[in-house]
């Protein structure tokens, strides 16, 4: 997550450093074809005095360093690759034009990576590193500032963590870049993120029935209203954010906010200007059916996410909800639906839920042209999907619940085919 589990190559790493450079050459190479024999050569060069390229000796000593520091780490010898690391931070010096950012960007990634893997490793080796990274070019400070929040909640340092990113909220410098501004909002959104991390174990150590500590609960609520007042304009910014929102609904559903906890879950859900995303109209249909919203409200949900991702798992929630009030052709195409992927191929309460809505159709009058309209676009594809002599022999053998299941679908769904599917034994 914070640190790459895939090493740098050493081309990679000496072209990144500029340390790898090539000799120039002065012969010209001789095709196979006529034309090329008949070039022209060039003239030969008048050698120059003070222009033959050379290796300085720092370039070659910490040429030399970076391949034992390569070598250590390709054979995970993270002790010695981390003593030649303290020696190779003299890179740091060269005032090479153009070379810096490489040169902190290659000592920022072998760094991290050798503490990753470092027995002996603590966090006051890690916090070094990230300051020293942090104040080491204005460019990457916002960037690091939120890089070493993560290792901090990694290793369960929240409000140090929490801490570094209220450093870095309140850091400018320079005017204000795009970039920087991007950043910025980030920033402030992990960070309140952290402060509902924080005011979820506050109010898991004071009980809601508990009135007489009231400083807890008086500080439970700051941690509150500290990350309301940051993600309320977090959600302006169109975005995916998803953890942010469940973390803000879980807190305003706490303080009983339910109009402010709708009112978000709608915007995220519906407004144009967020990208399309089914997770929001899912958060939004769990917290609907929470508060016992009415089933017309939950299958208006429930329709979109089947726009999205006809294959989701509340598929069998719409299906029901369709029955329910009456929709079961709708139904019936639902979970064809579902049954068009893989995912549900031998999943047995899908099959059983078809051959229910199936039942129930057969009672009405025009059953066979509704399976017959939804089958239409499928009769190509779909017995070579379920119905084949692989699948009867497959279903005997490891599930014959499911064989019983699909059989006799087989025949209503495909009546104008022959299908080894619904014979006996399955197998030819």
């Amino acid at each position: 997550m914070l640190c790459s589990q895939n090493l740098f190559t050493m081309d990679d790493i000496e072209n990144e450093l500029g340390l790898h450079q090539e000799p120039e050459s002065d012969t010209c190479s001789v095709g196979s074809s006529a034309s090329a024999k008949k070039a022209k050569l060039p003239l030969p060069k008048i050698p120059m005095l003070n222009t033959t390229r050379f290796e300085s000796g720092f370039h070659e000593s910490t040429r030399l360093c970076l391949e034992r520091i390569r070598e250590a780490m390709l054979h995970h010898k993270w002790e010695a690759a981390a003593e030649e690391m303290a020696y190779f931070l003299q890179i740091l010096e060269d005032t090479t034009k153009g070379q810096e950012v490489h040169q902190k960007e290659v000592i920022w990634r072998m760094g991290i990576e050798i503490l990753h893997h470092h027995p002996n490793s603590k966090l006051e080796d890690y916090n070094n590193i990230y300051e020293r990274m942090k104040h080491s070019g204005v460019k990457q400070y916002l960037q690091r500032c939120l890089e070493h929040s993560f290792h901090l909640l990694l290793v369960g340092h929240i409000q140090e963590a929490k801490n570094s990113l209220s450093v870095a909220e309140s850091w400018r410098h320079g005017k204000e870049t795009a970039a920087q501004s991007k950043s910025v909002k980030l920033i402030q959104a992990y960070r309140s993120l952290l402060d509902y991390m924080i005011w979820c174990e506050k109010k898991e150590g004071c009980s809601s029935g508990d009135s007489g500590n009231i400083e807890e609960h008086q500080s439970m609520h700051n941690y509150f209203r500290q990350a309301s007042v940051n993600l309320k304009e977090i959600f302006k910014n169109p975005g995916v954010w998803d953890p942010f929102i469940l973390g803000y609904i879980e807190m305003l559903e706490f303080y009983e906010d339910y109009e402010e906890a709708k009112r978000i879950l709608n915007d995220y859900a519906y407004d144009n200007a967020f990208p399309p995303n089914p997770n929001a109209h899912v958060y939004l249909y769990h917290y609907l059916k929470r508060h016992n919203h009415p089933a017309k409200k939950l299958i208006q949900v429930l329709k979109i996410l089947h726009s999205l991702v006809p294959s989701h798992a509340l598929m069998t929630d719409y299906c029901s909800l369709l029955l329910e009030s009456g929709k079961t052709s709708k139904a019936l195409a639902v979970t064809l639906d579902m049954l068009d992927y893989a995912c549900w191929r031998n999943d047995v309460g899908t099959w059983k839920t078809l051959k229910s809505i199936v039942e129930r159709l057969q009672s009405e009058e025009g059953w066979e042209e509704a399976v017959s309209e939804v089958m239409l676009g499928r009769k190509d594809w779909w017995p070579a999907l379920h119905f084949t002599t692989f699948h009867a022999a497959h279903d005997e053998r490891e599930n014959p619940e499911l064989r019983r299941v699909k059989a006799p679908l087989a025949k209503i769904l495909c009546p104008d085919m022959t299908l080894r599917y619904c014979q006996e034994g399955g197998t030819t």
